[in-house]
């Protein structure tokens, strides 16, 4: 029978998501995440990068790709098994490891579309964090629109000869293989977008700077530069001219993740607010005793429940085959508007505080900022579900 996890996960409203074996998979992760990644945080927000040797600790405890199949390395677990690695993460205000990327990214169009020789070379050293995966598509032209890219690759002597600019690439410092969106046929719009595995180690590939951005400053992210880099016809990822189908079907799954990291973000910020607000004294009277403190944390605690509740229905949805990428927009949109609003006001309670590094609530409001953005700008969530609308 289901069990309930609702204060084991930190959330507001009751959940029977999860087994027995979730929760002592979360009870795993939950002991790794405050042993090897929270105390080191903050130097890894300096350096602007978490060392390689994390993720090989990460692999070996298997909080990486833990839907790749026995096969393939893994250990074949349920979306379920990610959704607890994220929130309990996300829950800890660890946002460095680039780990929702290379798991729910990059090894999920590797394992759908990549051939078996390439799932073999890839997903077991992903498994174990020997090998780290970025995902290649926004470029300096082309964000949120995948069909404007311009990074070229050419078939020439069975090889794929590619040319191009990838930038805002997370993990990109780090990255072994790139699932690298690319035209292979200018002239056939989306129809001309093709997925290529590229192996960072080829001649013609470069890396830029490690970019400093206002938020998630531990994790990597970087321009990266492709001069005549080759990559076999094997290492395309299903058909030709097919990339762009592959990405849609994909995005419904990267746009659920955000709304679950999303939803834990909101989670923890008020659990922070809450117990922070019963300690701090104002005019003589607590601040969580003032009418206003716990009228505008009612309210914010009752829409987080009922976001809660959609992220949930989503993930049953993706469980069961059946997630749309229009739910999944409208997931990714009200999930991560919600949770842009709960940071901000929760850090107002804060005061001075709040404004202050150290503090976990202004790292949460500036890492928060990027999800309305990743995976699809929210001004595109609401055209994709604007059309879904209005179809005739």
């Amino acid at each position: 029978m289901p069990i309930n996890l609702a204060h084991e996960s930190g959330s507001l409203v009751e959940r029977d998501l999860f087994e027995p074996e979730h929760d002592a998979y979360r009870d795993s992760v939950r002991r790794f995440v405050e042993a090897e990644l929270q105390p080191h945080h903050q130097q890894w927000e300096k350096d602007g990068i978490v060392p390689r040797e994390v993720w090989l600790k990460a692999g070996a405890m298997g909080m990486l790709c833990p839907s790749v199949p026995e096969e393939y390395g893994g250990i074949g677990a349920d979306y379920l098994y990610s959704v607890v690695m994220i929130e309990e993460i996300t829950r800890a205000n660890v946002t460095g490891p680039g780990f929702m990327v290379h798991s729910e990214m990059v090894a999920p169009y590797i394992l759908a579309w990549g051939s078996e020789e390439l799932k073999h070379q890839w997903l077991p050293r992903m498994v174990t964090g020997e090998a780290i995966g970025a995902l290649g598509m926004t470029e300096p032209g082309a964000g949120s629109d995948a069909k404007a890219i311009r990074t070229r690759a050419e078939l020439q002597d069975g090889e794929y000869v590619i040319n191009g600019q990838k930038t805002y690439i997370s993990n990109g410092q780090h990255c072994d293989v790139l699932v690298l969106a690319c035209k292979t046929d200018p002239a056939a719009g989306a129809k001309g977008v093709s997925l290529i595995a590229v192996e960072a180690d080829q001649p013609g590939f470069g890396r830029g700077r490690n970019l400093d951005k206002i938020g998630l400053k531990a994790q990597d992210t970087s321009e990266l530069f492709f001069a005549d880099v080759r990559a076999p016809l094997n290492n395309r990822l299903g058909e030709e001219g097919k990339g762009f189908a592959m990405l849609m079907t994909k995005l419904a799954q990267e746009r659920l993740t955000i709304g679950v990291k999303g939803m834990a973000a909101c989670e923890a910020a008020i659990r922070w607010t809450v117990d922070y607000v019963q300690e701090r004294e104002l005019f003589g009277q607590k601040l969580g005793d003032m009418q206003n403190t716990r009228f505008n944390l009612a309210q914010l605690a009752a829409e987080v429940s009922q976001g809660r509740v959609l992220v949930d229905w989503g993930i049953r949805r993706f469980l069961a085959g059946k997630l749309s990428a229009v739910d999944a927009s409208k997931i990714k949109l009200l999930i991560t508007e919600l949770n842009g609003r709960v940071v901000d006001q929760c850090l107002q309670y804060f005061g001075g505080y709040g404004y202050m590094t150290e503090y976990p609530i202004s790292q949460a409001y500036v890492d928060a900022r990027i999800s309305r953005i990743a995976g699809g700008a929210n001004e595109v969530m609401r055209q994709i579900i604007a059309r879904d609308l209005f179809r005739t």
